[in-house]
């Protein structure tokens, strides 16, 4: 009678428990379970539940959460007298495969006076929301690119390792799990290694750092390294995250290289060649033949614009030179006249590129000296012009080519666009024909003055300023005419 009191007064005293608990008797059936116990089944009686342990089991499917299923259920442990705790099991009802529990159990055997089991009991608190949490954690840790491992601050052995750190070192999983943090060294190498082992064994923040992880083939890698104190499960943790340095340091090194390569081209390159800023066209630096070529050395340009080194001789080229750059980005073979830092001009070439160096925006000038090539056009045309003073002496096709030489570019006009009046062209016609004021006036009866004004009036209608230029448009145009043709 004694014993039944004290059991409805534990039964009353376990009800309103925010633990559930389930009171097993020796002979395997299950006398009393409160309404937290209830609940973590998902069931409103002891009939649901199960009358006994093998009811329960035929009711109740358990794993562990390694997916393991237990050769005992707790409840039988519970029976053979075992004392356990902290034991994780997910239980799913058979009935509803789809509703699961998470379960962390501990077991609760009583004696009596003379040390026979008197109650026995299974503690359960529901762990569903907090291994959710955990599930979603390492699903989202699994999945991250970036490496990462955590580390059990307690024994500072590797418990959980994801793709992206394997990935990148080519250890296997079970080379990593299980070891310590100086077997698989994720601080090999850092840059203050002493702060970083020593933020570790006080579960403190160890800052970003630089650290070159040994590899399984014996390489190495370089990384930043950073550990941030996480706890799993209750268990005080490190997780250590990676960022792959060998990328960078690979592209360092190209960009690196390419950059000796552009200075050694631009050093060694015969032609002279500038490098300014985009924005404001300040110099950066000039190479020898620039020097060789325009007298100016780098302690004379460098850090002054194109303008502010004198290098511009009309400020309207400069204008349309920027103008023509801003506006493609590039300019091919335009002529300028540039400022000898003697003072003579130069006329060029200049050819220019916008470039990015550093992420920075560059304008890449080459320049070509012709001013020798000018010199002898100018001296040819010259020549041109004083053979083509008197043309009696020369056929109408050699007068041509003559004519072409002097301005290649320009290509056949039309004789009827000035409006020319039956005397110019008559006037035009006998200059054309080699004849001189004096003959063309004895050939029309008219004064020599006579002659001569028309002849200013005719200039001013072709656009020309000398006898040369307006023979060149005559014999681009069909003149002379034949006799009788005017």
């Amino acid at each position: 009678m004694k014993a039944d009191v004290d059991r409805h007064e534990l039964r009353q005293i376990i009800a309103g428990l925010s633990e559930g608990v389930i009171l097993v008797e020796p002979d395997q059936s299950l006398s009393y379970a409160n309404a937290a116990a209830l609940a973590m089944h998902g069931v409103a009686s002891i009939d649901e539940l199960g009358p006994t342990v093998d009811a329960y089991r035929e009711r109740f499917r358990l794993r562990y959460r390694n997916n393991r299923a237990p050769d005992a259920y707790p409840m039988e442990r519970v029976v053979a007298g075992e004392t356990f705790h902290d034991v994780v099991v997910q239980v799913t009802r058979a009935d509803r495969p789809d509703q699961d529990f998470v379960h962390s159990l501990r077991s609760l055997v009583a004696t009596d006076h003379q040390g026979n089991p008197s109650c026995l009991a299974l503690v359960l608190k529901d762990v569903s929301d907090q291994f959710e949490a955990e599930e979603r954690f390492e699903r989202t840790f699994n999945a991250n690119p970036a490496p990462a491992v955590i580390t059990r601050l307690s024994d500072l052995r590797h418990i959980k390792v994801n793709h992206g750190f394997l990935e990148m070192t080519g250890h296997t999983r079970d080379a990593v799990i299980g070891r310590s943090v100086y077997e698989v060294d994720v601080l090999a190498g850092a840059r203050n290694r002493e702060l970083a082992v020593s933020r570790l064994n006080e579960g403190g923040t160890i800052p970003q750092m630089e650290a070159c992880l040994e590899l399984p083939d014996g390489a190495s890698r370089f990384v930043i390294v950073a550990g941030q104190p996480i706890e799993m499960g209750d268990e005080p943790c490190m997780l250590f995250t990676f960022a792959d340095l060998e990328l960078r340091r690979k592209a360092e090194t190209a960009l690196r290289q390419s950059e000796e390569r552009f200075a050694k081209a631009f050093r060694l390159t015969p032609v002279p060649t500038v490098l300014a800023r985009a924005d404001d066209f300040r110099i950066t630096a000039v190479n020898e033949a620039f020097t060789r070529v325009l007298g100016f050395g780098e302690d004379r340009v460098v850090g002054r614009s194109l303008d502010e080194a004198g290098l511009w001789v009309t400020q309207a080229q400069r204008e349309q030179f920027e103008a023509g750059l801003a506006r493609s980005g590039h300019l091919l073979g335009a002529e300028v006249c540039l400022r000898h830092e003697s003072g003579a001009n130069l006329d060029c070439l200049v050819s220019a590129e916008r470039i990015s160096i550093n992420d920075a925006d560059f304008v890449l000038l080459v320049l070509q000296d012709i001013t020798d090539r000018k010199r002898g056009e100018r001296e040819l045309f010259d020549a041109i012009e004083t053979v083509m003073a008197d043309t009696s002496w020369f056929s109408r096709g050699l007068i041509e080519k003559l004519a072409n030489l002097r301005r290649p570019d320009r290509e056949g006009g039309d004789a009827a666009a000035p409006n020319l009046t039956v005397r110019e062209r008559q006037i035009l016609n006998l200059i054309c024909s080699g004849l001189d004021d004096d003959a063309i006036a004895r050939k029309l009866g008219l004064s020599r003055n006579t002659v001569r004004n028309h002849g200013a009036a005719l200039y001013r209608k072709l656009g020309v300023h000398r006898r040369t230029e307006a023979v060149v448009w005559g014999r681009e145009n069909g003149f002379p005419y034949q006799a009788g043709s005017v």
